[in-house]
């Protein structure tokens, strides 16, 4: 269920020139979600929370050195189109 939820979510046209999502629009949506998803359990339950936090954070520091993101694979094998940075 969570599957098909992501598959629909990223298949929304989210601009005015109807332009799909690609895997670098998706890559730094979902970073987004899982730095303020952390920092709002790490805020509202456990301090551990802010672990999740830095591990994004260094995640996207290496991809961009690298240009290797799991997520960005992930999201290619969902069928998304590439994007400038993640092809």
């Amino acid at each position: 269920m969570m599957l098909a939820a992501l598959r629909f979510h990223l298949n929304v046209r989210h601009s005015k020139d109807s332009t799909e999502m690609t895997i670098d629009n998706a890559v730094l949506s979902f970073a987004g979600l899982m730095v303020l998803t952390s920092l709002a359990l790490g805020y509202f339950h456990s301090e551990y929370w802010f672990l999740l936090t830095a591990f994004v954070g260094l995640n996207l520091l290496q991809a961009g050195f690298t240009g290797l993101c799991p997520a960005a694979m992930i999201f290619k094998r969902l069928g998304l189109n590439p994007g400038t940075a993640f092809k």
